[in-house]
């Protein structure tokens, strides 16, 4: 049989707080708040005119989030899980090196500026929030969360779609940057170029969770690397979230970052983005065991985020051709 990894195990809760009492998360919030504030003020950051930028939806959104986390802590400890500091460092990533792009081609300060920058950043966050939870209630577990419809508002315990997250922050960041008369095309080039270093931590985050993992492997003799994963049974299997992690991550950003000051069209880089990202996913679905509550949609071999991902081919591929049409007869 060979030689069988054991997937490492991680807890997957990284910190635990709480609980308090609701005087003392008060007093915490009253000082979050007043520090906050502090420094806006000393960045020059907090002028009426930014206040206006401030989206109410936005606003209200997190607020929301933050209530929600308050009321947990006074019934019971708060848990961080690696899988959401995982978000933390995608979002964290793409900030930094979208805004270190709007550098280098003259942007910043110019057709973006800052303030409006990190308007629409929030924006986008709300969008993959909100994009990938629908898109996996609706498309992944609609009985059961159909059946609990609460648990949608559960977010913390896991159940995001790429696709979904993949809409969402598009549909936002148009609203955003035509609200606020921003280069739409060019920021959609721009964050497509390192949406896959925000993929990579995402991937990292299921593989620390010990979910989504691969199929079985058949002859383990053959696939050396082969794990088995707490949960999933004694059968060897791919590590499928680590294949995600290099093909739809590493590989994907690397093609992209290298290319990112070729003389394209505008909007290229996202529709390269767009059929780079399905290729990879529908290789990787060959590897990776459907989810229990969908199986296989069709046969034993076509999977929903194959059927997803082929929509998401023909889309960029259709885009990166109309657009070198354009040039050609203009």
């Amino acid at each position: 049989m060979g030689f069988i990894m054991m997937a490492p195990y991680i807890d997957p809760v990284a910190l635990s707080i709480g609980p308090y009492e609701p005087f003392t998360i008060f007093i915490g919030v009253v000082v979050l708040a007043a520090v906050v504030v502090f420094f806006l003020y000393r960045k020059k950051r907090l002028t009426l005119n930014a206040a206006k930028e401030i989206d109410v939806l936005s606003t209200a959104f997190f607020l929301g989030i933050l209530i929600l986390v308050c009321w947990k802590l006074t019934q019971t400890q708060f848990d961080i899980h690696w899988y959401g500091l995982m978000y933390v460092f995608g979002f964290s990533a793409v900030w930094l090196l979208v805004r270190k792009q709007l550098r280098e081609c003259g942007a910043w300060e110019v057709s973006v500026k800052p303030e409006a920058y990190e308007g629409l950043f929030t924006a986008l966050i709300l969008g993959v929030v909100l994009g990938g939870r629908l898109a996996y209630v609706l498309f992944y577990n609609f009985d059961y969360y159909i059946s609990h419809p609460i648990e949608i508002l559960y977010i913390w315990q896991g159940g995001m779609s790429f696709h979904g997250g993949l809409v969402g922050p598009i549909v936002a960041g148009w609203w955003y940057c035509k609200k606020h008369g921003m280069p739409f095309m060019l920021l959609m080039d721009k964050f497509s170029i390192v949406a896959p270093i925000g993929l990579a931590f995402g991937r990292m985050g299921n593989f620390i969770n010990g979910e989504l993992w691969g199929r079985v492997v058949t002859a383990p003799a053959d696939v050396p690397w082969a794990m088995i994963f707490p949960g999933a049974g004694p059968e060897p299997r791919h590590p499928s979230q680590l294949y995600e992690l290099t093909l739809e991550g590493i590989v994907l950003f690397l093609l992209l970052w290298f290319t990112r000051n070729k003389d394209w069209p505008v909007g290229m880089r996202g529709a390269l983005f767009l059929a780079g990202y399905a290729i990879a996913r529908i290789i990787c679905e060959n590897f990776r065991q459907p989810d229990v509550q969908l199986g296989f949609i069709y046969g034993d071999w076509l999977t929903m985020g194959m059927l997803l991902s082929s929509t998401m081919l023909v889309a960029g591929l259709s885009w990166a051709a109309w657009l070198l049409y354009k040039v050609k007869h203009t």
